[in-house]
């Protein structure tokens, strides 16, 4: 018989079962909506993170959209401070190449006309040493003394024929 008791319930059962009620109810009043109100408010965080979220996100695209046009216009102004310098740097370039063949042109005029000037003292100084020359040594075949101050027509015009072939000579030479 007393393996038929164990399946027939008995009063302790119906206590158990009323105290399981009792703090399914106590449960379902006071812990199940303290729960749900912690999920819902738990639920309305996750929202309103996923919101700023997805608002960061878009500012942050913006940002990013941003910061790409004020490269691009820093890359456009660096590269018009680039075209400029050149520009300028050709301009000087030039500029300086005139210049210096314009100091060379100079130069070289000054030096031929020095050259020229320099030429024309030497004829001038051979010729005037010639006339020494030539009285020298017609005083020596003459055996007798020729005197210059009578004689200076003479050695004017020699001086002067001298000259004219030194020119002659300077005009074909340039």
């Amino acid at each position: 018989m007393t393996a038929s008791l164990f399946l027939l319930p008995n009063a302790t059962f119906f206590v158990e079962l009323a105290i399981f009620l009792l703090i399914l109810a106590f449960i379902g009043k006071k812990v199940v909506p303290v729960i749900t109100k912690n999920i819902a408010d738990r639920q309305a965080e996750i929202g309103a993170s996923l919101e700023a979220a997805a608002k960061a996100q878009q500012e942050a695209a913006a940002a990013d959209d941003a910061r790409k046009q004020l490269i691009e216009e820093a890359r456009s102004q660096a590269r018009e401070i680039v075209a400029t310098a050149q520009r300028t740097a050709d301009q000087v370039t030039a500029e300086m190449h005139t210049k210096g063949q314009a100091e060379y042109d100079r130069i070289v005029a000054n030096s031929a006309h020095e050259v020229a000037v320099a030429r024309q003292a030497a004829v001038e100084q051979a010729a005037t040493r010639m006339g020494e020359i030539v009285l020298d040594v017609v005083e020596k075949i003459v055996a007798r003394e020729v005197n210059a101050e009578s004689h200076r027509d003479l050695i004017d015009e020699a001086v002067a024929t001298l000259r004219a072939e030194a020119g002659a000579q300077t005009q074909g030479a340039q």
